[in-house]
């Protein structure tokens, strides 16, 4: 009986393709964790410091909008809640609904939505004027100095 051995075949390279859904998991870990701390901090600074819930009015809003530092907190808020339940959104479309077109239809309006939110959340953060310019005096709010 004969026996004989097989050349080694040449292996080609994989084709590197991006795992979406293993960063999508690792994205809902992390920003999990980051979103603890920016809802937990915002509620602290909002409600424990200062008089509490009855100091939140306009002028406390506009002068936390008018600290770079207030925004960017903010900002991140904004965009890791809206992409972390965007991506929550989006598992719970692919695990239930099984007809193909109707999946990426959910899916890309559901993408669409969020990142609408997005830019309208981000625009409102950096474009916010409690204070504007030539606004007649009896239209601005009583911290402004035009009034």
């Amino acid at each position: 009986m004969a026996t004989t051995i097989d050349a080694p075949r040449a292996k080609t390279p994989a084709k590197k393709n991006t795992n979406w859904e293993k960063w999508g998991w690792i994205y809902m870990r992390v920003s999990g964790v980051l979103l603890v701390v920016l809802v937990f901090g915002h509620l602290f600074s909002n409600l424990m410091i200062g008089d509490g819930i009855s100091s939140i009015d306009f002028g406390f809003v506009g002068g936390k909008l008018a600290n770079p530092f207030w925004k960017v907190w903010d900002l991140l808020l904004l965009w890791l809640a809206l992409i972390h339940g965007a991506n929550g959104m989006r598992t719970i479309v692919n695990d239930y609904v099984v007809r193909p077109r109707l999946n990426k239809v959910l899916r890309t309006l559901l993408w669409l939505s969020a990142a609408l939110l997005i830019l309208l959340g981000t625009l409102v953060i950096f474009t916010f004027e409690p204070c504007p310019a030539g606004a007649d005096p009896a239209l601005v709010a009583s911290f402004c100095a035009t009034r």
